[in-house]
């Protein structure tokens, strides 16, 4: 059984907020053409058709809008783009999902409605403390953003749609896990993710990235928190420890790069162009136009071929690590973040599993066996 995720960027890297440490920003403007244009709903269709044509009954396929800001595309290209891939000829055949990441500002009350009766996955970016994120987190006109979107996740939540809340890890968020945790609590959350922010990809230095320490003291501290919260019965998914207390449980990689290695995705531009990932949507990288060309042709191009096989430093610290399997020096994009920069240092991940990994393992220990 196929089970495909096809990215989209149906806005390509536009957008209507200007946030300060905006990775695809960094990696668009890397590019020949920074901005792809505006995917029309034709274009779409098209996609829509070339991705089924591959699938055979009993498969499955995940459509998730990303950006840039996906909703700049409008309302109408998502009831068009929804309606066809969910017509019941195709829903019968293929098991069919969508989601959507966005920053929240156009989410009015038709969208919210279109959300819901559609069964979208809505992942919504809000940092977890309002100053941060309104230092971070700008409009275009340089004022912050956190009451917009806190109005628009209270909208989400009244209009009943399934939605998780992203925040991004910044080193000043990282310092206050007791305080992130509080808020979860406050709004009643119950589905989290925190992305770790990355700096440049010419590895410049960042004003917010995060560093392996911000990323051990931040986990170890919000581990503690939940899992008092879970002994009194309140449960929260925070992804991270979900991926992790799975992965000790049955061996599963429910996320990209959780144990070191990097799979072709299947990242969609608005012009069609494909690349195998997200963060390196790089014209050495373009792998082929899914509007034109066969996915198995595409993933099996020399693009997504020098993709995989690029070289990655390995990390001295990883010689000989015990968490060897459960890390496999992470993904090579965040490593730097998270694990330890190529000239050593303490490997963050390893803190957090020095402190925490004994309660998850009881935990994968207490669940039904698969």
């Amino acid at each position: 059984m196929k089970d495909l995720n096809i990215c989209v960027k149906p806005a390509s890297a536009a957008c209507n907020m200007a946030c300060r440490y905006c990775f695809y920003e960094d990696v668009s403007r890397r590019r020949v053409s920074p901005l792809r244009g505006m995917m029309s709903l034709a274009d779409a269709l098209s996609l829509i058709d070339n991705v089924y044509g591959g699938l055979k009954r009993g498969d499955r396929v995940t459509f998730m809008f990303q950006g840039g800001e996906p909703t700049l595309a409008g309302l109408p290209f998502f009831q068009g783009f929804a309606e066809y891939a969910l017509a019941p000829g195709r829903s019968k055949r293929v098991e069919t999902h969508l989601s959507l990441q966005t920053n929240g500002l156009l989410l009015d009350d038709a969208f919210c409605d279109f959300l819901r009766r559609c069964d979208v996955l809505v992942g919504l970016s809000l940092d977890m403390d309002a100053a941060v994120h309104d230092k971070n987190r700008l409009d275009r006109g340089g004022a912050g953003t956190y009451a917009r979107v806190e109005v628009a996740r209270r909208r989400l939540h009244e209009h009943g749609c399934a939605y998780n809340v992203l925040s991004v890890l910044t080193r000043e968020m990282a310092r206050h896990p007791q305080r992130v945790w509080a808020f979860i609590r406050e709004k009643g959350l119950q589905y989290v993710q925190f992305i770790p922010c990355l700096g440049p990809l010419d590895g410049s230095e960042d004003f917010c990235a995060l560093t392996p320490g911000d990323f051990a003291s931040f986990y170890t501290g919000l581990f503690g928190a939940w899992l008092a919260d879970l002994k009194r019965g309140r449960y929260v998914s925070v992804k991270l420890f979900d991926d992790l207390i799975n992965l000790l449980h049955s061996g599963a990689v429910n996320a990209c790069g959780l144990t070191g290695r990097c799979s072709a995705q299947i990242v969609v531009e608005a012009d069609g162009s494909v690349y195998p990932c997200d963060f390196y949507c790089l014209d050495e990288y373009r792998a082929g136009n899914i509007l034109t060309d066969r996915i198995e042709d595409i993933l099996a191009s020399p693009a997504v071929m020098a993709f995989l096989t690029r070289r990655v430093t390995k990390l001295p610290l990883c010689d000989g690590c015990r968490y060897s399997a459960l890390c496999g020096g992470g993904c090579p994009r965040m490593r730097a973040h998270v694990c330890a920069s190529p000239d050593g240092g303490a490997c963050g991940y390893q803190r957090f599993l020095d402190a925490c990994l004994n309660d998850m393992t009881a935990l994968a220990r207490s669940l039904r066996p698969i």
